[in-house]
Parts: C-alpha cells; structure tokens; sequence
C-alpha cells in the first residue's frame, strides 16, 4: 500500500531532482554564453587587427601575404570552438543520462516492489498468470537494458567519429598552411 508519506517524499524528491538538472542546464548554457563571448571578443579584435595591418600594407604583395596569414588560422579556430561546444554539450549530455538513468533504476525497483506485492497477494489458483507475469516483466527488463547498451555503443561511436574527423581537419589544415 502507498502511503501519503511516500507520495510526498516521491514529489520531494522529483523537484529537487527537477531543480538540480535545471541548474545543470543553466551551467551549460552559461558556458556556451562565455564560450560565444570569448569567441566574439577575439574575432573582433583579430579583424581589427586585420584591417588595420592591411590599410598600412605598402604594395599588393605585402597585401595578399597578410590576407593569407589572417585567414589561416581560421580552420584551426574553428575547430577548436566546434570541439569547445562538443564538450560543453557533451558534459551535460552525460550528466543528464545519469539523472534519467538513475531515475529509471529507481523506477524499475518501485514497479519490481509494486508487482512483487500484487503477486503476493494474487488470488489462489492465478499461479499461472503470475508465471506469466513474471516472464514478461523479466522480458522487458532485459530488452530495456538491451537498448541502453546499445545507446551507449552509439554514443561512444558518434564521440569517437567526431574525435577523429575533428583531428583530420586539424592535420589537413596544418598541412594546408605549410603549403603556403
């Protein structure tokens, strides 16, 4: 039987749960905020830079090469910001996975509490229908941990893809600007 006390602590316990992940939210969104400034902050003094260093070139030549080294570093920056935002994300990503997941264990033992008692206290003569009930149960719980691992695998795939092909623009860009 549930009580009125447990109603309340689970309600206590889903806001502060509802409270903490909001200000997981927040946090990231504050990083990205500092992220984007810091980023707009340099570009801004980097083109006026730019543009002064280019209003005093004295011949085309002169011109072209300060172009040339203003837009170099540009895929190398990039980069760099992209992989920023990818960890910022995938920080609070991961953090709310956690949350969820630990919600979820916890779920999973309330409803394998809550199915245990109603078996209990199943009618004589319904054995058949428990052993049936059990099955299922135990089919979904296995098909439920099937999923997570493969979210996982995924998860892990997609982080390392991105790892990878972040590394080869990186190579690719400084192979590009030796060429120069």
């Amino acid at each position: 039987m549930v009580t009125s006390e447990q109603i309340i602590a689970s309600n206590k316990a889903a806001l502060n749960n509802a409270f903490a992940l909001s200000n997981e939210a927040f946090a990231s969104v504050e990083k990205l905020v500092e992220l984007n400034l810091t980023a707009a902050r340099s570009s801004l003094t980097e083109s006026s830079d730019f543009f002064k260093s280019l209003l005093s070139a004295k011949d085309p030549q002169q011109f072209f090469t300060l172009q040339a080294e203003f837009f170099q570093p540009l895929a190398e920056k990039s980069v760099s910001y992209t992989r920023h935002v990818y960890e910022i994300t995938s920080e609070s990503g991961a953090e709310l996975g956690k949350a969820v997941e630990a919600k979820a264990v916890e779920a999973q033992k309330q409803l394998v509490n809550f199915i245990d008692s109603a078996l209990k206290n199943a009618p004589a003569g319904s054995e058949s229908a428990v052993a049936v009930l059990k099955q299922v149960f135990n089919a979904s719980q296995t098909a439920a941990e099937s999923v997570q691992k493969v979210v996982k695998q995924a998860t892990d795939l997609a982080e390392s893809n991105f790892n990878a092909v972040t590394e080869s623009a990186t190579k690719a860009t400084k192979v590009a600007a030796k060429k120069r």
